[in-house]
């Protein structure tokens, strides 16, 4: 055997990381982003409006209410859902894209949207992050200073109904601890990126 064998994957794998509004899905993604080159980051349509460090095109597309609806008709989303009474969704063609280029992408999805990217995508990979205590993510929700308390209390009420879905998901992470909670991830992806069923071996 002369040739060198190289392992390499059939396609890009897609990580969706879900869980209560305030838990910490943003901070996990952008620390995982800048320690990977090859993580791109599915950018996410919604009618709700930016916070003040939000930018159209980078952490969302911020869209109105028959924008969104229009995506909806044309066949333009792959998945949405309605949170809070606002729509959340992934546009379609970015992420087939990337799939097909075997780019690696990692998606915030709210959980009703991550499961429904698992049944269009059977080979998603779902991470469900979860906070320590209730406790913790009503104060992490106050520090924000752009929730009202009638809106912290809608949040935390949907964290409890989101909660129990968190079993139907492949993996969950605690985010107790940010940079733990970013190496709990930084391990699920390297076990996925070796996953057999993913790979193929050239030069054998």
């Amino acid at each position: 055997m002369t040739n060198q064998i190289k392992i390499k994957q059939k396609e890009g794998i897609t990580l969706a990381v879900s869980g209560p509004s305030g838990v910490g899905k943003n901070s996990v993604i952008s620390a995982l982003r800048e320690r990977y080159n090859d993580i791109r980051h599915s950018v996410s349509v919604t009618t709700r409006l930016p916070r003040e460090d939000e930018i159209d095109g980078v952490h969302y597309y911020f869209r109105s209410k028959a924008e969104f609806e229009e995506m909806i008709a044309e066949g333009e989303i792959l998945e949405y859902d309605i949170y809070c009474d606002e729509y959340y969704g992934t546009p379609k063609s970015p992420l087939e894209r990337m799939r097909s280029e075997g780019i690696n992408v990692m998606l915030d999805l709210t959980v009703a949207g991550a499961l429904a990217l698992k049944n269009n995508y059977a080979n998603s990979v779902l991470v469900f992050l979860i906070p320590p205590s209730e406790a913790v993510l009503h104060e992490r929700l106050s520090n924000r200073g752009t929730e009202s308390k009638e809106h912290i209390e809608t949040r935390l009420s949907e964290a409890r109904e989101e909660m129990n879905s968190a079993l139907e998901f492949d993996y969950l992470v605690v985010n107790d601890d940010l940079l733990q909670a970013v190496r709990d991830i930084e391990a699920i992806y390297w076990a996925e990126r070796h996953r057999t069923s993913r790979l193929f071996i050239d030069g054998i």
